[in-house]
Parts: C-alpha cells; structure tokens; sequence
C-alpha cells in the first residue's frame, strides 16, 4: 500500500489534471466511505487532493477500517 503513516493517520498526496478531474475522484471517494460509514478528513485545492483516514471511535488511531478504505480508494485508479 502507498500510503504513509504518521501522526495516528494513513496519509496520501493525489495529483489530477485539473479540478474536474480532482473533484470526480473526490466523488468517487465520498461514494465508498458513506458506503464504509467512514469519513476521511480531506483537503482538495484545484488539481490536488489530500486525504488522511483514521478511525475515531477507536481513539483516532489507524484501524483495519482505515486501511481497507485506503485500498478502497487506490483501486480507483487502478
């Protein structure tokens, strides 16, 4: 898995052509994590999209739920 570990998160950098591009996969995330009923904390500025996922009914920490969605989310650019 690509994502980084730190500070009681899973962490990923995602880079787009434009905000259309950005703003469908932000879409597409949203989709699985209700889906999930897990919520990642998110930031989206134009082409880029920052995503860090923990679990906080479990203290904020990285749960198998965290990395389930993560692996979730990469297979939508695969």
């Amino acid at each position: 898995m690509s994502w980084e570990q730190k500070d009681n998160y899973l962490f990923k950098k995602f880079e787009f052509a434009d905000f259309k591009e950005a703003w469908a996969f932000m879409s597409k995330v949203a989709l699985l994590a209700e889906k999930a009923d897990h919520h990642p904390d998110w930031r989206n500025v134009y082409n880029k999209v920052e995503i860090k996922l923990n679990t906080h009914d479990a203290g904020d920490t990285v749960t198998a739920k965290d990395v389930a969605l993560a692996e979730e989310i990469d297979q939508l650019l695969s």
